[in-house]
């Protein structure tokens, strides 16, 4: 239903009290008290409190001359005007036979030398069928071949593109993900002469189903001079083999060494169906310290996406990547793809389950902390980015104090971290920064 204005939204008051009410709405599945994300849709206890006073108040419109408008998106993209579209040759007709199918597509570019990328935004052309994307990069000219070799537009790819590419993970797109926009001077690069591969799944469909997807891609407005690499933690780190039980509820942990200090960006955690919860942090050596990365309490596949921290977070070699995931293969699970449940393993189709973590990342440097990788707030003391200025800030903090050279929190511009940081924080504690 659309709300582009005031009858639009008042014809659903009630409704919408409730959905917000019990948390089902705004869609955001990551805990936000565990920790924070870019552009977070998070209702704080007063926002929800002041649409139920609005619904029991009777939905009064306010003063109309106060309304901006609508405002002006970009057509064809969430983040802004490309610099360039590439796109498939031709459409794609899955088949309606019930089955999964994975084909790639190779995009050919015309680049005059190697380009530097900002960010990537995969644009499905049929979400009724597109269950995920993965990009590549082929500079061999081999998916040319293989595509050539193949009567269909593309060619079939289970499991991968099917040779050794250039890269097999260079950008990815899954229901709900908003393009990751990297920071200037950090992003990737597109060689001289490169084909982007796209290896899109297509799930299960009763009909025939024509897709033609789309890449945007935005140029770095200066060189990348720190090359983003993905981490993935895979099934090969899990503590026993990945097979759920039917009419079971199944947990595994998964665990992965940190051999550089390294900064990360975003992180992604994947499942399928009867996927339930998700909780991925890094441990110090001593287990002494614990940097708390994402919190998803009940998984939903329609809503996933790479979550981007507010400033790069530091995790320092030495350190361990947990990540613990939660299936629900019983009948109680409304998502699951078997009545009656039944034995699932790992696999590429839609009933069958993933355990994935992706973790984009840069090799840290000094002053990493402060670099910013969405809005940043207008109080500097809201250190973690959620506008405002509360305990976790204080931690933050603390957790800094008696710094003295480099030091990624200095309020007061001493250049260190000292009483008069608490200080100032304390001073804005409390404050909502808008």
């Amino acid at each position: 239903m659309p709300f582009t204005n005031y009858a639009e939204v008042a014809a659903y008051g009630e409704f919408i009290e409730y959905v917000t009410s019990i948390g089902y709405m705004p869609p955001w599945t990551p805990d936000s008290e565990y920790a924070h994300f870019v552009g977070e849709k998070v209702l704080t206890v007063e926002e929800i409190e002041t649409l139920s006073a609005w619904v029991d108040g009777g939905k009064l419109e306010g003063n109309s001359d106060d309304n901006p408008g609508l405002p002006d998106f970009p057509d064809g993209s969430q983040i802004g005007m490309p610099d360039h579209v590439l796109a498939m040759s031709e459409p794609y007709v899955h088949g309606g036979d019930m089955t999964d199918q994975y084909q790639v597509f190779v995009l050919p570019t015309a680049f005059d030398g190697d380009v530097s990328i900002r960010a990537l935004e995969v644009l499905p052309g049929n979400h009724e069928v597109a269950h995920h994307a993965i990009l590549g990069l082929d500079v061999s000219g081999t998916a040319a071949q293989m595509d050539d070799a193949d009567p269909d537009p593309g060619y079939e790819g289970f499991g991968g593109f099917g040779f050794n590419a250039l890269s097999s993970f260079f950008g990815a797109w899954v229901p709900g993900a908003l393009p990751v926009n990297y920071p200037p001077g950090i992003g990737r690069t597109i060689p001289s002469g490169a084909d982007v591969l796209v290896q899109m799944h297509y799930g299960p469909s009763p009909i025939e189903a024509s897709d033609l997807t789309e890449v945007n891609v935005f140029l770095s407005d200066v060189p990348v001079e720190r090359e983003v690499y993905t981490a993935i933690m895979g099934p090969q780190h899990l503590d026993a083999p990945f097979l759920l039980p039917p009419n079971e509820v199944s947990s595994f942990h998964g665990t992965m060494p940190v051999t550089d200090d390294v900064s990360l960006l975003n992180i992604a955690p994947h499942c399928h169906l009867i996927g339930s919860s998700w909780l991925v942090y890094a441990t110090s050596p001593d287990n002494q310290d614990t940097i708390p990365l994402i919190s998803i309490p009940e998984w939903d596949f329609n809503w996933q996406g790479y979550f981007t921290f507010p400033f790069l977070k530091k995790i320092p070699q030495g350190y361990t990547l947990h990540g613990e995931a939660t299936y629900d293969n019983t009948a109680s699970n409304p998502a699951n793809p078997n009545d009656p449940p039944e034995w699932v393993g790992f696999g590429e189709g839609t009933t069958d389950e993933m355990f994935f973590v992706f973790i984009d990342l840069v090799l840290f440097e000094e002053g990493d902390e402060s670099v910013a990788l969405g809005p940043t707030s207008p109080c500097p003391a809201d250190l973690n980015g959620d506008l405002i200025v509360g305990v976790s800030d204080v931690l933050l903090l603390l957790a800094d104090f008696g710094c003295l050279l480099a030091c990624s929190i200095d309020l007061d511009g001493d250049d260190a971290v000292t009483v008069s940081d608490v200080l100032f924080l304390l001073g804005q504690y409390g404050t909502p920064c808008e």
